[in-house]
């Protein structure tokens, strides 16, 4: 039997950092407008209050709203800025949660507690008083990505949602090499590699070798040789070959070749992507130094590679590359 109504079960997604802002507005009129901004309304200082109502809102969305989901939130700020030409007051709210659904709800939630806040102080004052402009403006996180409200946001929304990515690496040589059968025979396109290419170069990273050879274990360690001997990188990542098929050699390949294996690497990953699908304990990836080369192994899905760089950066990559290059 089909309920009329059901709450989306997320059990089987992946608990993701999610950020979501909204705002909305109110027209209180030239008298009350005075008194908010100079913080004389009679029942109080209607501002601080709408700030505090509006964090309440927001923690408290799912119990006003049927089908929401509970949130244990990490973060929520609600501010207010006055609009004196339009005698009016804008109400921002910003939340972040790890979670597994979105908080669109909150946010909006959030800014209308505070805009009712604002009326509820304000009506001794003006009974004509309008609510406008409730909107989101911002989200980041789960499936859907980055989402911008397509009439614009404020430039301090863009930077908090999607802030410029750290040059974490920068001045360090990466090599990058990709481990398919496949892909070396140009079957199919190398989106793995791409990607970590495309991600190491965005963190400061300049590319100083990229291969893509066949899952062959003499070939990988023969390769890996090379390359850490040819250009002697800061860091060498390669990118599949870590499952336990039959073609799959990374592991055997590597470990006789590291001066130091360094087991946490490989603990880290997999309890990583964990979080994203069980699947992720049946990976073998490695990790060690060769040299002064720090080498990491990824699986060869590109989601994973990503994945994987998220867990490593932006501390744990940088740290091992500073102590075995001896600095400080």
């Amino acid at each position: 039997m089909k309920p009329s109504f059901q709450m989306i079960d997320v059990g089987n997604k992946p608990i993701k950092h999610r950020i979501a802002v909204a705002s909305g507005e109110i027209v209180v009129g030239a008298k009350a407008f005075a008194l908010i901004r100079d913080r004389k309304l009679p029942k109080g200082d209607v501002l601080m209050l709408a700030e505090v109502a509006g964090i309440q809102g927001a923690k408290k969305a799912y119990e006003m709203i049927p089908l929401c989901h509970p949130m244990g939130l990490d973060m929520v700020r609600v501010f207010t800025e006055l609009m004196p030409d339009e005698h009016a007051v804008r109400v921002f709210c910003v939340a972040s949660v790890h979670a597994k659904t979105g908080i669109e709800m909150e946010v909006l939630a959030g800014v209308n507690a505070a805009l009712l806040t604002i009326w509820d102080l304000s009506k001794m004052i003006e009974a004509n008083l309008a609510m406008r402009e409730i909107k989101l403006l911002a989200k980041k996180g789960g499936k859907s990505g980055l989402w911008l409200n397509p009439a614009g946001v404020p430039d301090w929304v863009l930077e908090l949602v999607n802030p410029p990515v750290a040059k974490l690496l920068a001045g360090r040589k990466a090599a990058v090499l990709t481990l398919s059968d496949r892909a070396a025979k140009g079957e199919y396109e190398d989106v793995s590699g791409a990607t970590l290419k495309a991600e190491l170069e965005e963190a400061g990273c300049s590319i100083c070798d990229y291969q893509v050879i066949p899952d062959d274990k003499d070939g990988i360690a023969a390769t890996v040789q090379e390359m850490v001997t040819r250009h002697t990188p800061h860091l060498l990542i390669t990118t599949g070959g870590t499952g336990v098929s039959p073609r799959d050699y990374t592991p055997e390949a590597l470990l006789p070749l590291f001066d130091k294996v360094i087991p946490g690497v490989g603990e880290l990953l997999r309890s990583d992507g964990a979080q994203y699908t069980p699947l992720s304990w049946s990976s073998r990836a490695v990790g060690g130094i060769i040299g002064s080369t720090l080498v990491i192994t990824l699986p060869g899905n590109p989601a994973a590679v990503s994945e994987g760089l998220g867990a490593l950066l932006p501390k744990l990559i940088p740290h091992l590359i500073r102590i075995t290059n001896g600095e400080k």
